[in-house]
C-alpha cells in the first residue's frame, strides 16, 4: 500500500504528455481551408423561380440559362436589331448576377467586328434588358456571390411586310 502513492504520481506525470498536444495555429488553418475551397465552383448556381423546384445541381443551372436565354430573346424580339444588322443572326451576352439579385448586361463582340455599330447595339441591349423577374444570386458556402456567364442570344429574323 505504501508504493501506491509513488505508483499513481508517476502515472500522474506520465500522463501529462498527452495533454500537452500541439494545437495548429488559425493561419494554418486557414490556409488549409483556402486551399480546400474550389474558387471556380459554387455550392449553387443563379436561379428563378421556375427553376427552384429542380433538386439535382446541374439541371437547375440548365434550366436557369434556358430561361435566362428565352427571357432576353424575347424582350429583343420586339426590337429592331434583326432589321438595322441582318447579318447579326447571334449575340453573345456576358450576364453578371450580382449578391444583391440584380442583373448587369454586356455584349460580347469580337474585337475585329466593324460590320455593325457596337454602341447602338449596347444601348439597345440596356434600354431592352429590364424588368426582368427576381433572380436568387449563386451561393458558395452559404453566402451569396457574384457570378458571370455568357448567353448566346438568337436575333430572330423578323417579316419584313
Amino acid at each position: 500500500m505504501k508504493q501506491f502513492p509513488i505508483f499513481l504520481v508517476f502515472i500522474i506525470f506520465g500522463s501529462c504528455q498527452y495533454f500537452d498536444k500541439q494545437v495548429p495555429s488559425e493561419k494554418e488553418l486557414l490556409q488549409k481551408e483556402l486551399k480546400a475551397i474550389n474558387w471556380k465552383e459554387v455550392d449553387e448556381y443563379p436561379s428563378v423561380a421556375e427553376c427552384e423546384k429542380i433538386a439535382d445541381k446541374k439541371l437547375r443551372q440548365q434550366c436557369f440559362f434556358e430561361v435566362m436565354g428565352q427571357l432576353i430573346e424575347a424582350k429583343l424580339d420586339i426590337d429592331t436589331l434583326s432589321i438595322l444588322y441582318p447579318e447579326l443572326d447571334t449575340i453573345e451576352v456576358k450576364v453578371t448576377v450580382f449578391p444583391n439579385a440584380t442583373m448587369k448586361f454586356e455584349p460580347q463582340f469580337p474585337k475585329d467586328s466593324v460590320a455593325y455599330d457596337t454602341i447602338k447595339i449596347d444601348s439597345i441591349l440596356h434600354a431592352r434588358l429590364v424588368d426582368f423577374p427576381k433572380v436568387n444570386p449563386a451561393i458558395k458556402r452559404g453566402i451569396p456571390v457574384k457570378t458571370q456567364f455568357i448567353l448566346p442570344v438568337i436575333i430572330k429574323e423578323k417579316d419584313k411586310k
